[in-house]
């Protein structure tokens, strides 16, 4: 059985230290205005922007669970 360190940290890292980095542009494009939340294509891409950090995310758990356990 593989480490913790071999495993979940990576993830870890990817997520975490990547997530601080897709927050704060996320973040950054609301106070700028860049996006218009009036605008249903504004919406949609905003949503489809989040779902898929979580979309990704999930895949990438299941793929190690996969590795791991079967």
């Amino acid at each position: 059985m593989p480490s913790f360190s071999n495993t979940w940290l990576p993830f870890i890292y990817l997520y975490g230290v990547g997530g601080a980095f897709f927050l704060s542009g996320m973040i950054l494009i609301k106070k700028a205005k860049a996006i218009n939340f009036q605008k249903k294509r504004h919406r949609y891409w905003w949503n489809v922007t989040i779902f898929g950090y979580f979309y990704f995310m999930a895949i990438h758990v299941l793929l190690i669970l996969a590795a791991l356990y079967l």
